[in-house]
């Protein structure tokens, strides 16, 4: 049984201190030292234990703009087809991705294929149906140990709702209540082997475009103290030796054909199955299904 809180986590729960729980969830990792982890949909604060890295995008909007974080092997792709042999990881982390997929189906099983075991995190389905996102395609919540998902035709659902929360309410809840209590408003859940989850309605089409005014927004700006003492946590909590030392190459199969017989090219790597080849950008390498690069859209550049 894979242990879903630290012992610092339980400890700081058990005084009420629930934000800082919270905060230590991303330094647990239930896994051994030697274990292979990889997360997905990594962004620009990466989970410390990570050994490779995985996001769709080096900009976009969905991530408030903040930059893409490479600082160990680190790969560009799409989890709906992962670039990877099965059970190349032991482990994945997928924390706040799912929920911007509108293929949860392959999403969840892709997981499955390439790692053993893993972690997803999500905003729970009542607070997207009220504090709904603009980029959020799913509605995600627990239901006896399995994950239940409904796709969201359009990034309001309810539009009553979500007028008389924004009234009066989301102040305090929004501002108040869900930060004091974010275990209540999240999905956490830990699997093993296989993910249990049902889609209720995997007929409707979550590929929507949002709205254009609303998709307009100026590019983050971090803090630049925040960001020196979340790098220099990364770097004491992560494997720092092992993961210069990874090769990717052992664990590569082709996003478009497949096929695991992959060699190097003179800028990249080459599938040589199909012909497909794949860049080395920045020594971020760029992994996309030949079919699916139209998907790059002007949200997702910075």
């Amino acid at each position: 049984m894979i242990e879903s809180e630290s012992i610092a986590m339980r400890f700081f729960k058990w005084l009420g201190m629930e934000k800082i729980a919270w905060a230590l969830r991303r330094l647990h990792c239930p896994v051994s030292a030697e274990a292979l982890v990889m997360e997905v949909g990594s962004g620009g604060n990466p989970y410390p234990r990570a050994n490779v890295l995985l996001d769709a995008y080096e900009d976009t909007r969905e991530r408030h703009w903040v930059p893409l974080k490479s600082d160990r092997p680190t790969v560009l792709g799409f989890v709906e087809s992962l670039p990877f042999k099965d059970k190349s990881f032991d482990f994945v982390i997928a924390s706040h991705v799912l929920e911007h997929s509108t293929d949860p189906e392959n999403f969840l099983r892709e997981l499955q294929r390439v790692a053993k075991a893993g972690y997803i995190e999500v905003p729970d389905a009542f607070m997207e149906r009220m504090n709904p996102y603009l980029d959020h395609r799913l509605e995600i919540t627990v239901r006896q140990g399995a994950l239940v998902i409904r796709k969201k035709p359009k990034w309001v659902v309810d539009e009553t709702l979500v007028d008389f929360y924004s009234d009066r309410a989301k102040p305090f809840i929004a501002g108040n209540l869900i930060p004091s209590h974010p275990f209540a408003f999240h999905v956490r859940y830990y699997w093993s082997g296989h993910i249990d989850f049902t889609v209720l309605n995997p007929e409707t089409d979550a590929s929507w475009q949002p709205p254009e005014v609303q998709a307009a927004r100026l590019k983050a700006v971090s803090s630049g103290v925040r960001q020196k003492v979340l790098d220099m946590l990364r770097k004491l909590m992560s494997q720092q030796m092992r993961n210069r030392n990874i090769d990717l190459l052992p664990l590569l199969r082709c996003p478009t054909c497949h096929a695991e017989n992959f060699g190097r090219g003179d800028d990249g790597f080459i599938c040589q199955a199909c012909g497909a080849s794949y860049e080395i950008r920045q020594k971020i390498v760029v992994l996309y299904p030949q079919e699916k690069k139209e998907l790059l859209c002007p949200s997702h550049v910075a």
